[in-house]
């Protein structure tokens, strides 16, 4: 299991703004030292006071570019589109200067689509400053699902896209996915957990057992002492 740091808090409204300083400060240190910085982000309802945290944290938003760790297949503003809980919850106040990069666009078939978020992502700044990811309660993180068609390729560090496609049981639409090749090559990860529930899932990922049945255990044993865990019991 790789050394990783875990910072737990008594609930998520105490955890929010200390996990958006951290990020922060790893945001400015890479504008710092490169002229711009890369921040992944995840959907889903824990990371709403996070975004809001961090949307007003006095960084040069105008060179940290934003994008998604994965996305599903739905128009910009359907309400399952984390595009639109980004721009609505993060890309506010201080961070509306910041570009973003969407993986979707379902105006395009399938295969353009796939083609154009590739070319994308290939033109941000990597490896990424900060990657935010989330968990589900079966193990899932980014659109990582366990028994999902694509899940060895969407896993593997030395994957040969940036972005696959993923189809999954567990999830109602098909998605596009970072692949394991941008995820866990990031100068710094965060895994953001809230919950009882999700801390006995993450127990049980620390444990023993492969990576497929919990895909979460790539980044718990890939990340080494890259990754922070930020843990709430509520």
């Amino acid at each position: 299991m790789s050394a990783f740091t875990r910072r737990d808090f008594p609930d998520g409204a105490v955890l929010a703004p200390a996990f958006a300083q951290w990020t922060a400060e790893r945001l400015a240190a890479g504008v710092a030292a490169r002229g711009a910085a890369l921040l992944i982000v995840s959907g889903g309802r824990t990371p709403l006071r996070y975004f809001r945290a961090l949307s007003d944290q006095p960084i040069d938003w105008s060179r940290v570019a934003v994008t998604l760790a994965d996305e599903r297949r739905v128009a910009d503003d359907s309400p399952r589109s984390n595009a639109k809980l980004v721009r609505e919850a993060l890309l506010q106040g201080r961070a509306a200067a910041a570009p973003f990069v969407p993986l979707a666009d379902v105006r395009l078939d399938e295969d353009q689509e796939l083609a154009a978020a590739n070319a994308r992502i290939v033109n941000l700044s990597m490896p990424a400053d900060v990657v935010a990811l989330g968990m589900g309660d079966d193990g899932h993180t980014a659109s990582w699902f366990p028994g999902a068609d694509g899940l060895a390729e969407a896993m593997d560090p030395a994957a040969r896209l940036l972005v696959a496609p993923i189809r999954a049981a567990g999830a109602p639409e098909p998605r596009l996915t970072l692949t394991g090749r941008v995820l866990l090559r990031a100068r710094a990860i965060a895994l953001h957990i809230e919950g009882a529930d999700k801390l006995a899932t993450l127990d049980k990922a620390l444990g023993a057992g492969p990576v497929e049945a919990m895909p979460i255990r790539a980044v718990l044993r890939c990340a080494a002492d890259r990754l922070t865990i930020f843990a709430a019991a509520a």
